[in-house]
């Protein structure tokens, strides 16, 4: 975290971006019916136990939670954990204060991508990102052009060993060749730009 001192020697203030980034998270949360739970964390480490991938993270689930009050928000971006993080919701079913902790990796992950902010050599963001450009344009996914995007955006050379799979199952009609969108891209058009909308409706209180 990047602290600046103030005149007084006993406080420091968070530099600017690291507040922007709070505030920016804090609207990622307050859309997440029961979202505020975030501050009712006690420090346990229930969430870090019960974990089961928290022993490839570089940052636990309990400090996570830490850092974000903190108020040290880039350091977690940067880190892996919110990537690596399964979605089993086991953190969130054994929280004994029902903290919902899947879902605040879900609003890290969405934050990250808003700011361009990734950990190095880890291209879990482009998949997310391929995915999101395809189902915005299609309505639906389209198989070879998410691995084509991603490959792409990661390492192009990775497409030649595909080609052997490509070639077994394309005769067999078990890939798309061409993608297929959905009747109403409209109205899938207008649901999503709707969500957008929701993002800035309801203020969530910071403790």
């Amino acid at each position: 975290m990047r602290l600046r001192k103030t005149k007084s020697s006993r406080t420091v203030e968070i530099e600017p971006k690291d507040k922007e980034l709070k505030a920016a998270l804090i609207r990622q949360i307050k859309n997440i019916p029961g979202g505020e739970s975030i501050n009712k964390c006690i420090q346990c480490g229930t969430c870090t136990g019960t974990c089961p991938v928290s022993y490839t993270m570089d940052i636990t689930p309990r400090e996570v939670i830490a850092l974000y009050r903190a108020g040290d928000i880039e350091t977690i971006l940067s880190s892996r954990t919110i990537w690596i993080c399964a979605s089993c919701y086991a953190c969130t079913v054994h929280c004994p204060q029902g903290v919902l902790v899947t879902e605040i990796m879900y609003a890290l992950k969405r934050l990250a991508i808003e700011q361009d902010i990734f950990p190095k050599r880890f291209p879990v963001y482009a998949l997310s990102r391929s995915f999101v450009g395809i189902t915005n344009r299609f309505g639906r996914s389209y198989e070879p052009g998410l691995i084509l995007a991603y490959f792409l955006k990661t390492n192009p050379f990775k497409l030649l060993g595909m080609l052997p799979m490509f070639l077994k199952l394309a005769p067999k009609g078990r890939i798309g060749l061409l993608p297929k969108s959905i009747k109403s891209k409209k109205n899938f058009s207008r649901i999503i730009k709707e969500a957008e909308i929701m993002e800035d409706i309801v203020p969530m209180q910071e403790s």
